[in-house]
């Protein structure tokens, strides 16, 4: 699985608790995942929201860290709050919940600087640390996540496309390369670390690099475009 945070439980109590909103229509999944999630004693769950608006206000007046954001809900969907977070609660990272549906939604949520997807049969131990990761300012995709949104978004694109994904890769250095292509693969920062023999530490130095350079938002964006580019 990938990690870009820490592990479940990591800085303990000891740090100030993240503050998460779960905003989910089904009240089934929402208990599920306020179970998992108030297992650790360094995260607190601030609010649960039924639908997209109700997920807006109460980020807001939480100053909510992280919200674990499903896509389709009633009254304002999760795409829409999105956009609506990145406007009125910027400092709030937002984790879209996804079956992994039209991917013109996945790539919407991407558009909109999502911090990362989760499938909603996401083990305990890495909801935990997806949590964490983005409230740390990461981005969070399994390896899995990862490879199946670049493998939906990256189909049927075009030769301009993929010519101007060699255009932009091409400013960045051979060993930035070899990091972006490691990305386009979905690896983790530590995954990355050992395929190249360089520390955790170093890769991820590496990659705040590329996307600096390369204008991404999330490593998601990147490793789209490793693989237009034929990384």
């Amino acid at each position: 699985m990938g990690v870009t945070g820490a592990g479940p439980g990591a800085g303990g109590p000891a740090g100030p608790l993240i503050r998460v909103v779960i905003a989910d229509d089904e009240p089934l999944i929402r208990a599920g995942i306020r179970m998992i999630l108030t297992s650790d004693p360094g995260i607190e769950v601030v609010g649960e929201a039924s639908h997209g608006r109700e997920a807006v206000e109460l980020a807001r007046a939480h100053a909510a860290d992280v919200m674990l954001l499903d896509i389709q809900m009633p009254v304002m969907d999760g795409l829409t709050a999105l956009a609506e977070l990145r406007r009125s609660a910027p400092a709030t990272r937002v984790i879209v919940l996804t079956t992994f549906g039209e991917r013109e939604n996945v790539l919407r949520a991407l558009e909109h600087g999502s911090a990362g997807f989760l499938l909603k049969d996401t083990a305990p131990a890495e909801l935990i640390r997806a949590v964490r990761a983005a409230a740390a300012g990461d981005a969070y995709l399994s390896p899995g996540a990862t490879r199946h949104v670049v493998d939906q978004l990256s189909s049927g694109r075009s030769a301009v496309r993929n010519d101007e994904a060699r255009s932009r890769v091409a400013a960045l250095s051979g060993r930035e390369r070899e990091v972006l292509a490691l990305l386009g693969e979905g690896l983790s920062n530590a995954e990355a670390g050992r395929r190249l023999h360089m520390s955790e530490a170093t890769v991820k130095t590496y990659v705040s690099r590329i996307l600096a350079k390369l204008g991404c938002d999330n490593r998601v964006q990147a490793a789209l475009l490793a693989r237009d580019a034929g990384l």
